[in-house]
């Protein structure tokens, strides 16, 4: 296996409980408020995406994720987001998100293997289930927009549109070929012997007859109303666009997900490409999935947008899952372009964390986000420490921390690790409890702390940030700590004394992050933090 900076061994961390393989009768489970359901508000949990855009292709990611279940739980991680785990247009390479055959979970010869990217169907499971063993929620990636790489051509009466203008004609109804037809044929009906067909999708972008790319709207079809208004009309993305105004197609999608929860135990979902799809589709999708399984489901999804306003109109007034906080996504990206240009006292403004927090999931970078990808908008380097200290030591919204950035991506040396990131996860579980105060020293320094609490001990943690110049901050950390000292875990800064009112002077450096515990704490993190030089 390629060899990657490791996360720290950390003794004792508290476990989220797995959700039983088997599913209980049927209930009526409430939404949960958050996508990882902690035991108690106090746990703090972290979800880890747990994967990259371009790990190496040699099947063997299940294999490395249950050897390490144990090594990622004592980092910090309660719960795991995996990779798409079905076969893909371009097998054993596909990342997953050029979506073949959902009931292919590595265990059928189609697409020229048996294994996905990934490895196969019974590494999947074994995956799940060490992953469980660990005190892990796991959370399946469902990919439910469109499907690629079709076994058979139709031929389609279609209106080509303008890929810029979706709602604007190109032409009258042609006849075009289009890769419609998904018969399975390594398959062979196992799990389902439902057949895709031309019906069962609204669109296309590639006429055989012609040889060209282009987008076609199918005869009798629709786009979907319930979308992005990007493109005039965002419905399709790409490959074949499913439909889901078609009865047979909800059905069919409605019984694949009863079978891959039970069948793989996996305890929730990411839900990707939202901006395209029904916004009804999901309100009536996982509800069922909750009343088949009688657990909660929790759900995360991606609405690729940086207004915050699309977001909270797509969640509505009774959510029924999270979303991905794109807008502060799209902030720190540009705080880490702007040379200092950007407030950083305002940089949560207009996003989902602070207008819903109990339904954000903050993050910095991901797998699309990541240089080269489709929606390359990745934060610079030297900013990630300072923005994954705002997304893991703050008190709004659960955190999300990106395989990348975690271990680094020695397959193309294009993401460096953050070496301060393990130090911030372990933080965030052991000290970032308690009330939270903010504190500003103009546009280009910010410095919040938690004042932590009895449930646990020698708790506390106080951050200073800037973009531009080195500089001092006073930040108060309650008066529980007058007169006791706090030591600098990141920065390199020499300790500070907490005044007789709760307060703290702490220095920064240029462009800097320091981050500060108290006294006591410090040997509990240095225990946890020594890294190791390889997953295994």
């Amino acid at each position: 296996m390629n060899d990657r900076p490791a996360v720290p061994a950390v003794p004792a961390v508290p476990a989220v409980p797995a959700v039983p393989a088997e599913p209980a009768a049927p209930a009526e489970p409430a939404a949960p408020a958050g996508p990882l359901q902690p035991p108690s508000a106090a746990d703090n949990p972290i979800l880890l995406q747990g994967f990259a855009w371009d790990l190496a292709a040699d099947s063997s990611h299940w294999r490395l994720l249950a050897d390490n279940a144990d090594l990622l739980a004592s980092a910090g991680v309660s719960a795991i987001w995996l990779p798409p785990a079905y076969k893909g247009q371009a097998g054993a390479r596909d990342v997953g998100y050029g979506v073949y055959d959902l009931y292919d979970l590595g265990e059928f010869d189609q697409k020229g293997t048996v294994a996905t990217k990934y490895g196969t169907r019974d590494e999947y499971l074994a995956a799940v289930s060490a992953l469980h063993e660990a005190g892990m929620t796991v959370l399946a990636d469902v990919v439910l927009n469109h499907r690629m790489g079709a076994d058979e051509l139709e031929e389609v009466t279609a209106v080509e549109v303008d890929p810029a203008d979706r709602t604007r004609h190109l032409s009258g109804p042609t006849p075009v070929r289009a890769w419609t037809r998904f018969t399975f044929p390594g398959r062979a009906g196992a799990h389902s012997d439902f057949t895709w067909d031309w019906h069962c999708f609204t669109g296309a972008d590639w006429d055989e007859s012609e040889g060209r790319a282009g987008v076609w709207l199918f005869e009798g079809k629709e786009w979907d109303e319930q979308v992005t208004a990007e493109h005039g009309n965002f419905d399709y993305l790409m490959g074949a666009d499913v439909d889901l105004d078609e009865p047979r197609v909800v059905a069919e999608l409605t019984r694949w997900g009863r079978w891959f929860l039970t069948t793989t135990g996996v305890d929730g979902v990411r839900l990707d490409a939202l901006k395209h799809m029904s916004r009804d589709f999901y309100r009536d999708w996982l509800p069922q999935m909750r009343r088949a399984t009688g657990a909660a489901v929790p759900a995360v999804g991606e609405y690729w947008s940086g207004d915050v306003a699309e977001l909270r109109a797509y969640l509505g007034p009774d959510p029924v899952m999270s979303l991905f906080d794109t807008p502060l996504h799209f902030q720190l990206h540009r705080a880490s372009c702007s040379g200092g240009e950007v407030d950083l006292s305002r940089l949560f403004e207009g996003t989902l964390v602070e207008q819903d927090p109990a339904h954000a999931v903050t993050f910095v970078d991901n797998h699309d986000t990541q240089p080269g990808q489709s929606l390359q908008s990745a934060v610079a380097p030297w900013f990630k420490p300072a923005a994954y200290a705002l997304i893991l030591l703050r008190a709004q919204g659960t955190p999300c921390v990106f395989w990348g950035d975690l271990f680094g991506t020695p397959e193309t040396g294009d993401i460096p690790a953050v070496t301060d990131l393990p130090v911030l996860m372990q933080a965030r579980r052991r000290l970032a409890h308690g009330p939270q105060h903010e504190a500003v020293g103009g546009p280009d320094l910010i410095a919040f702390a938690r004042e932590g609490d009895e449930a646990h001990p020698a708790s506390g943690v106080a951050v200073v940030i800037s973009d531009r110049r080195a500089a001092t901050c006073r930040v108060e950390v309650g008066a529980r700590h007058a007169g006791g000292t706090w030591v600098c875990v990141i920065g390199g800064h020499p300790d500070a004394l907490v005044d007789d009112e709760g307060g703290l002077e702490l220095p920064v450096s240029d462009g800097g992050l320091s981050v500060y515990v108290p006294q006591a704490a410090a040997p509990v993190l240095a225990q946890d933090l020594h890294l190791l030089t390889t997953v295994r």
